[in-house]
């Protein structure tokens, strides 16, 4: 998942939380170095291989799309 908004990547962490895979957020302090409110610099949802599809799915499902990997 890559977005601007904390609100939908708190929901989704928290979500996957739920189902037992664990979740790590990149690009959080970015905000810092851009000098902005965080508006401009997408921040991603990672999580390891081995629970991809397994997230994949759990976030489609909400009707969230995961990050395919290609410049915003």
């Amino acid at each position: 998942m890559r977005t601007v908004n904390p609100v939908d990547l708190s929901f989704a962490q928290d979500l996957l939380a739920q189902h037992g895979i664990e979740s790590f957020v990149f690009d959080e302090n970015m905000s810092v170095l851009e000098g902005s409110i965080g508006a401009l610099i997408p921040r991603r949802l990672v999580v390891a291989d081995d629970h991809y599809d397994r997230a994949k799915r759990l976030l489609q499902d909400e009707g969230i799309e995961p990050y395919d990997g290609k410049p915003w």
